[in-house]
């Protein structure tokens, strides 16, 4: 996990914001599925 990212986390929790957790959380499953899906299309076409 970028360490912006956890920076960010760790604001929002001490504040207990939760729209700003929710928008955090979706940020990071974009991030790792990103990089899955260029694989995959990367690996079937030669």
């Amino acid at each position: 996990m970028p360490q912006w990212l956890c920076n960010q986390l760790m604001s929002a929790f001490q504040k207990k914001d939760r729209r700003q957790i929710r928008l955090l959380n979706d940020c990071w499953y974009y991030y790792r599925a990103k990089p899955d899906k260029m694989n995959e299309t990367s690996g079937t076409n030669p």
